[in-house]
């Protein structure tokens, strides 16, 4: 008897992409039928591809069916793997390559103005999306993948982290909802992903089983990077219990708070204005102030609406948020131009920048502004606030020249 799967995409506006038949069958060798547009210049490579992928998992017989809509290597692995355990179940990893260029790490004190949602299983948006410039890029496995597709996402998430260029953004991805997302951690956590997303998360238990799966998985790859959480609050439940979810782990870096689930759960329609979920919203923002952590702001589903995206953007950050998440690239720009450092927030951390140089010039163990004694993390934040400030060309390089330097 034998045995299909049929993974990928195919369609008229598929692009970046793959549809695959497979067939295992009791002999007959390896057959493969491949209809590309790029044959001609790829299709001894792709063969041969195919072929690796096949000898790597030893199946010895089996029929192929590709249609390429102009798939990237890491694609077609990454479709082929997924239809072979549909069916074996071989536990067999075929990776290819990790780049170099993608071998950097992040860190918990960073700007999140952004951050750039692709579904899991579209390749298309993923190529070239770094040079959008979001400060995040979120590989979605959860609401953006149909369930059907959820198997083959995983393959196609994991071999992005290794082989598509990110161009030094912090490489995210949110998993499913608790406890279906900890079978996704396995495919991500060793490919140098800087980020989790823990959706619809509504106590610190949720946080604490997903760390403890990525300490098993870290050690037992012999991982010693940082793993950073974002839990993702999108009921009243999960507002209730803000605060207790903030400070479930150390790793833990921000809340974000999804506001389509939320409205849904309280029964209400989300409007631009955002008074149903004012409460939600600052009872959010306080519980990452009150735990030290940044607190995030929803995505804003309209993206034809620039102006109101600006203004939304702009309240978002008087609250207390810090950033936002955005579904299309042209969004990026606007929320970057909105949550900018203004002139005050400039000037207060040229002052706190300055007083600690002025001090470490000093040999002073002690940074002070007047009478206030400055943490260290506040100058870190302040630093950061310099450095975005002179990349946006609010600053001068040379900004110190004359602003109390000694």
């Amino acid at each position: 008897m034998t045995q299909k799967s049929f993974v990928g995409n195919r369609g008229e506006k598929v692009r970046s992409d793959c549809y695959m038949e497979l067939e295992i069958t009791a002999s007959g060798g390896i057959q493969i039928e491949l209809k590309s547009k790029v044959s001609a210049l790829y299709g001894e490579d792709i063969l041969s591809l195919m072929k690796d992928i096949f000898a790597f998992c030893q199946v010895k017989n089996a029929r192929l069916f590709i249609e390429d809509s102009g798939a990237l290597p890491y694609v077609l692995s990454a479709r082929l793997e997924a239809a072979l355990e549909k069916i074996l179940n071989t536990g067999r990893e075929y990776l290819l390559p990790m780049l170099p260029e993608n071998n950097y790490s992040s860190e918990k004190e960073r700007f999140r103005f952004s951050r750039l949602y692709l579904p899991g299983n579209n390749p298309a948006m993923m190529i070239n999306a770094g040079l959008h410039k979001p400060h995040g890029i979120i590989l979605d496995l959860e609401d953006s993948v149909a369930f059907d597709k959820k198997h083959e996402a995983r393959f196609l998430v994991r071999n992005a982290l290794r082989q598509l260029n990110f161009y030094g953004v912090e490489r995210m991805v949110r998993i499913n909802q608790i406890p279906a997302g900890i079978e996704d951690l396995r495919f991500v956590i060793p490919h140098n992903v800087h980020l989790i997303l823990v959706p619809k998360c509504e106590s610190a238990m949720q946080v604490e089983e997903v760390e403890k799966e990525i300490s098993r998985i870290k050690k037992e790859s012999g991982i010693k990077r940082d793993v950073f959480l974002m839990p993702i609050i999108e009921s009243a439940l999960g507002i209730e219990n803000a605060f207790t979810i903030a400070r479930a782990s150390r790793n833990i870096v921000g809340l974000a708070i999804g506001l389509e689930d939320y409205t849904a759960d309280l029964g209400v329609q989300r409007t631009n204005d955002g008074m149903e979920s004012l409460y939600a919203r600052m009872r959010l923002v306080n519980a990452c102030k009150a735990a030290g952590i940044q607190a995030i702001d929803s995505v804003f589903s309209d993206v034809g609406d620039m102006d109101a995206l600006l203004s939304s953007a702009r309240i978002s950050k008087s609250m207390g948020f810090e950033g936002m998440g955005c579904i299309h690239p042209r969004q990026v720009e606007y929320i970057h131009k909105a949550f900018a450092p203004g002139e005050e927030e400039t000037e207060k951390a040229q002052k706190i920048v300055d007083a600690f140089i002025t001090a470490s010039e000093k040999g002073l163990g002690v940074v002070s502004l007047g009478t206030k004694m400055i943490d260290a993390p506040v100058v870190k934040r302040a630093q950061k606030t310099i450095e975005l400030a002179v990349k946006l060309g609010i600053l001068s390089k040379d900004w110190r020249n004359g602003y109390g330097a000694k």
